[in-house]
C-alpha cells in the first residue's frame, strides 16, 4: 500500500470518524431537548392543581370579606383584605408561568428559551416572597379590642406578631437564586416545580453546549 493509498485511506477514516461524532452529538441534543419538554411538562400539573386551590381559596376569602364588612372586626377586614390581595398576585403569577412553559419552544434559538426558563425561575422567587408576607396577617386576624384590653394577652400576641413579621420579611430578603444551596433554601423549594425548572437549565446548557461544538466541527 503507498502512500496515496494510506492518505485516502486516513481520510476516508476521519470523515467517518467525524460523522460518527456529529451524529452521536445530534442524538445527545435530542435527548436533551426531550428532557426538558418532560421536565416542563412535570411542572404543569403543580400549578394547575395550585391555580385551581388558588381561585377557590381567594373566592372563600373574598365572599368572607364581603359578609363581614359591615359588622366585622377591623383587624379580621385588614388582615383578610391584604391575604386574599397577595393571593391573588401569586396567581396572576402562576398562570404567567404556565404562559412561559407553553411557549417555550426548543425548535427556536436555545437562548430564547434559556431566557424564558430564567423568568419562570425568577417568578418562582417571587410567588414565595408573596406568600411568606402573608406570615404576620396570620397572628392578627382573629384580634378583637377585648383582647387588647388584656395585658397579657396583648404582649404575647405582640410577641408572636414580632417574630412572624421579622420570618417573613427575613425570608423576603433572602429568598434569592444566590442562597439556592443552602440547607433552608432547599427545605422551601425542592420539589415538582423548583426540581424540574433547575433540570431544564442544565439540559439547555447541554444542548447550547452541543449546538456550539457543531458549529466548530
Amino acid at each position: 500500500m503507498d502512500d496515496k493509498e494510506l492518505k485516502a485511506l486516513w481520510q476516508t477514516q476521519a470523515l467517518k470518524l467525524e460523522k460518527n461524532i456529529l451524529l452521536t452529538r445530534k442524538y445527545a441534543e435530542e435527548i436533551s431537548k426531550m428532557k426538558v419538554q418532560s421536565a416542563l411538562a412535570s411542572m404543569k400539573s403543580p400549578k394547575i392543581f395550585t391555580i385551581i386551590v388558588g381561585i377557590l381559596w381567594v373566592g372563600f376569602v373574598d365572599f368572607l370579606i364581603i359578609g363581614a364588612w359591615q359588622s366585622g372586626s377591623a383587624f379580621f377586614l385588614v388582615s383578610a383584605t391584604i391575604q386574599v390581595v397577595l393571593s391573588k398576585l401569586a396567581l396572576g403569577i402562576y398562570l404567567y408561568q404556565l404562559v412561559l412553559i407553553s411557549q417555550i419552544n426548543l425548535g427556536t434559538p436555545v437562548l430564547e428559551a434559556q431566557e424564558k426558563i430564567a423568568s419562570l425561575k425568577a417568578s418562582t422567587l417571587w410567588v414565595a416572597r408573596l406568600l411568606f408576607l402573608q406570615l404576620p396577617i396570620w397572628t392578627t386576624f382573629y384580634l378583637n379590642a377585648q383582647m387588647l384590653k388584656q395585658p397579657l394577652s396583648l404582649f404575647i400576641n405582640l410577641l408572636i406578631t414580632a417574630l412572624f413579621t421579622w420570618a417573613a420579611l427575613w425570608l423576603f430578603f433572602n429568598i434569592k437564586y444566590e442562597n439556592r444551596d443552602k440547607k433552608w433554601f432547599r427545605m422551601i423549594f425542592e420539589g415538582k416545580e423548583w426540581t424540574p425548572m433547575l433540570q431544564s437549565m442544565e439540559f439547555l446548557d447541554e444542548i447550547r453546549y452541543f449546538q456550539k461544538d457543531e458549529e466548530y466541527v
